[in-house]
């Protein structure tokens, strides 16, 4: 029988796939022999059982009861114990931090018979009403599934009937008839009493904590954080320590540098008086963690020394949960932190100037996400006053709608509107409505509270604690201090780096980063760019696939390079033929004999030659891969629709210039499925006089580029291709009409000639194909789309969110490839195509190649380089040098 429940002594921090990350944390501060409570925790080899059967294992009940019974050993009191009653937590703790996305339980074992005890061995009747309060109404909640806002709603009017605004404001008898109000609710709304036995309290709550790795909250942000759906939680038990027994009390977070800016020396929030759930809920605002040294001076020396001794040995920064219970400091968790996309680049560039970390270890702690969140635009100068000023919880600048409830800010950001989610506080339930919102603003908490949490998780704008506003959410409006009203649907802009909120729209600039890569900011004098430079400069060096764009015109290239493009992977040459051009197009297409199609192919040549030529200046000496054109042949010809429809009514009308002939061509050349009809290397075959158009004027132009002084490393690329013999066929031409081309001219240029792989056919049939290719490019977009048989136009709005909400995807594959089926097309087509052709030179062109988490995986299966659009070119570098230095440490967690 697997062994399910392992005490804090049993384990360490490398232990977190099994442990959870709470787990493993609180099992390594308790070897490091750092005060922890007592406890166990159950793993999430339980939980997936649980899961998978509806049902807690076989042996879970004995295991745990044996681990409670060396709890209350090491703690001289048991578990609901009338006189001197022995409490618990439960707490959730995945393998990666989902900040309260699952269920938590404290106070398990008050009852209405311990409840008095409690008050003899704390000497506080108040303490013992209110955790037994807040035991009924956690419990009802998460446990018994009672909706909290019944709860809440009795609770304020105890405050309203008591005259108090804060729950401090209630004395013991209030907070002990409110738990009897809290006890009625659970009767009326979950249809049974508040358990009387610890056990059972004890066991529920477990299987609650189990349960809520599926809620609706949870699934959603595993979605937004691409976390697996089959990893479960471990569940925590532990001693309850008391931050609420007084003055001498009081719960904080904190952290070992500035979460939010990534500034060194400590930082964080404390509570007097207070337990730990008040702090991360945002529903009273916190101290700075600095005047704990005159609260409690011999406390905040030993945490410290904690803190110290914590990023000393995690060797990053560390989130920390600290309870203090009449001066005696409990440590209740530890993690690397969550933190904003410019912290992690400043603190991983600290820390390897610190001597703490080395530069590989710095790459590997910053990701293409962050770096591309650093690219965002930023709000510039302006004169107008702020609204408001707040906490600068997560950076950025964001403008859009107020709204005031989660649903409506989902509801409102579908409908194409960029919306600004305004509350008091946010809570797990408020998930879906920050995913959705362009920044959150709260009016109470700090950087630790949940709405500051989750949105540096996420990336959004946060501006935290705004205390001058007065929301109503029930009016839709919030009023500032000088009397301003705000009503939903009035525009906003926030400033998540400085902490202000405006009213309406604020112009935006580029972001120093961006500026920074385009060759218009230099690094010196900013900490945050030359931690950028430094790491992407490293990046660089360690890089074994290069990194190209996706460009199709001379500026496109010249910003590719300027953004550290070493070539252009895929230039697309139907884009130079819209516009003016098109009607050429239509014109070679319907031309009814060789003169109309010589006309319409002189026409085009000089056009197609100039755009080649300012593209190869761009990008001289550098590789130029230029796709022949691969259009569905109707994008180039007249809609049949609207061309019967002039046909009909000239007729009607006794016109005699009805398109009649122009409308049987089109109607021949109409295709039910022109996706998968004649494009690509079919469109050379049945035209073959265009793809000898489009190579002459490539030929032609690298020509010129020779004779200018230049160095043109020319790529053309057949796309399509499904059949070897395709290629042969097509290729052979090409030749021709370079070896012609060459013998005019006197001038030898240097060029390849190779295929896109995008059909399944051909990465299956790829070693013959290499015969005639000297490079594969996989278009995974449409690999992905005919691996998949998806449309993706017609899928990614219409059961795509369907098949991410059940779990069929954890990410799109139009997103991240798709390892198992696309992902193994890629790995036989390299490994076919090399086997038949060892210097073949082999990239991907596709979105993919600007996507983080499909870059390890190119890297990992030998490709020689991935493009993508030019802004993305600095992420592919970041990623492509991360790849080379292999995964981040199993400890770190920075989500």
């Amino acid at each position: 029988m697997p062994k399910y429940v392992y005490d804090f002594a049993e384990g360490n921090r490398f232990m977190a796939d099994l442990l959870g990350g709470k787990g493993a944390n609180l099992a390594e501060m308790t070897v490091m022999g750092l005060p922890v409570p007592p406890g166990f925790t159950i793993t999430t080899e339980a939980c997936r059982a649980y899961l998978t059967t509806g049902a807690v294992p076989d042996g879970l009940a004995v295991e745990v009861g044996g681990h409670l019974h060396a709890l209350e050993r090491a703690m001289g009191r048991k578990l609901g114990q009338v006189d001197e009653p022995l409490l618990v937590a439960v707490r959730s703790g995945a393998r990666f931090s989902m900040p309260g996305m699952m269920d938590t339980v404290l106070d398990i074992g008050l009852t209405d018979d311990s409840v008095a005890g409690l008050a003899a061995w704390s000497g506080d009747e108040r303490l013992a009403w209110d955790s037994y309060r807040r035991l009924v109404q956690m419990f009802g909640t998460t446990v018994l599934g009672v909706d909290a806002e019944h709860f809440a709603a009795a609770l304020r009017e105890a405050k309203r009937a008591k005259g108090v605004a804060g729950d401090l404001g209630l004395d013991a008898a209030d907070l002990r008839a409110l738990t009897a109000t809290f006890k009625d609710i659970v009767r009326e709304r979950a249809g049974r009493e508040f358990p009387q036995d610890p056990r059972e309290q004890l066991d529920m709550a477990i299987a609650s904590v189990f349960a809520s790795w599926r809620t609706d909250r949870a699934r959603t942000y595993r979605h937004a954080e691409h976390i697996p759906e089959d990893l479960g939680t471990a569940v925590n038990v532990c001693a309850m320590v008391f931050g609420n027994l007084g003055e001498d009390s009081g719960t904080g977070v904190a952290f070992t540098r500035d979460p939010a800016t990534g500034a060194p020396g400590v930082y964080g929030d404390y509570l007097p008086n207070a337990q730990g759930e008040d702090v991360v809920a945002g529903i009273r605002n916190t101290l700075p963690l600095h005047r704990l040294v005159d609260l409690q001076p011999r406390a905040h020396e030993q945490l410290m020394e904690i803190m110290a001794a914590l990023e000393g040995h995690y060797r990053d920064l560390c989130d920390i949960e600290f309870t203090i219970e009449r001066g005696k400091l409990w440590m209740l968790q530890t993690r690397v932190g969550k933190r904003t996309a410019a912290a992690a680049f400043r603190i991983a560039d600290a820390l390897r100037e610190e001597g703490v970390i080395d530069a590989d270890e710095a790459l590997r702690r910053v990701t293409g996400a962050q770096l591309a969140q650093l690219m965002f635009p930023r709000f510039g100068d302006t004169d107008r006053a702020p609204l408001a000023t707040g906490v600068a919880a997560s950076p950025g600048a964001a403008v859009g709608e107020v709204v005031f409830d989660s649903a409506t800010a989902v509801r409102r950001a579908e409908e194409g509107g960029a919306v600004v989610l305004v509350r008091r506080e946010t809570n797990p339930d408020d998930l879906d409505g920050m995913i959705h919102a362009q920044a959150v603003l709260t009016s109470r908490g700090g950087k630790t509270s949940h709405a500051a949490v989750v949105a540096r998780g996420l990336g959004r704008t946060c501006v935290c604690g705004a205390e001058s506003l007065t929301i109503d959410a029930e009016a839709r409006r919030f009023t500032t201090a000088d009397g301003t009203v705000v009503t939903e649907g009035d525009v906003i802009s926030v400033d998540g780096t400085a902490g202000t909120v405006y009213l309406g729209e604020l112009p935006v600039a580029p972001s120093p980063v961006a500026d920074y890569f385009e060759g218009r900011r230099p690094a010196e004098g900013d900490d945050l760019l030359r931690a950028v430079n430094r790491i992407i400069t490293h990046a660089d060096r360690r890089h074994r696939l290069e990194v190209r764009a996706n460009a199709d015109t001379p500026e496109d290239a010249r910003r590719a390079r300027r953004l550290g493009a070493t070539g252009i992977g895929l230039c697309r040459t139907e884009h130079m033929f819209l516009g003016d051009r098109r009607v050429l197009v239509e014109r070679l297409i319907l031309a009814g004999d060789e003169n109309a199609r010589a006309e319409a192919l002189a026409a085009l040549l000089p056009l197609q030659r100039e755009d080649f030529t300012r593209i190869f200046e761009e990008m001289d000496g550098l590789p130029v891969t230029i796709r022949l054109l691969d259009p569905p042949l109707h994008e180039f010809l007249p809609d049949r629709v609207e061309l019967t429809a002039r046909v009909a009514v000239a007729k009607a009308l006794g016109r005699t210039d009805a398109p009649e002939d122009l409308l049987r061509a089109v109607d021949r050349l109409h295709e039910q499925n022109p996706m998968l009809g004649t494009r690509g290397v079919r469109l050379g075959l049945l035209i073959p006089e265009l793809y000898d158009l489009q190579v002459r004027a490539i030929t032609e132009a690298a020509t010129a580029r020779i004779l200018a002084g230049g160095h043109p490393h020319v790529e053309i690329m057949i796309p399509l291709v499904g059949d070897a013999r395709e290629l042969e066929v097509v290729a052979a031409r090409a030749r021709r009409t370079v070896t012609d081309i060459v013998r005019e001219s006197g001038i030898d240029i240097r060029y390849h000639i190779g295929s896109m792989i995008e059909l399944p056919r051909a990465a299956l049939t790829a070693g013959p194909i290499a015969q005639s290719a000297a490079f594969f490019s996989f278009g995974t977009n449409d690999l992905t789309q005919t691996a998949w048989g998806f449309s993706r136009d017609d899928v990614e709005g219409s059961f795509f969110p369907t098949y991410l909400a059940e779990g069929v995807f954890d990410v799109s594959p139009f997103e991240t490839i798709d390892r198992a089926g696309v992902g193994r097309l890629i790995q036989i087509a390299v490994r076919e195509g090399r086997a038949a052709r060892p210097d073949l030179v082999v990239g991907v062109c596709g979105e993919h190649g600007g996507d983080p988490a499909s870059i390890r995986f190119f890297h990992d299966v030998g490709l020689d380089y991935v493009s993508c659009s030019p802004i993305r070119v600095p992420v592919a570098r970041l990623e492509a040098g991360r790849a080379a230095v292999g995964e981040a440490d199993a400890t770190t967690d920075n989500r």
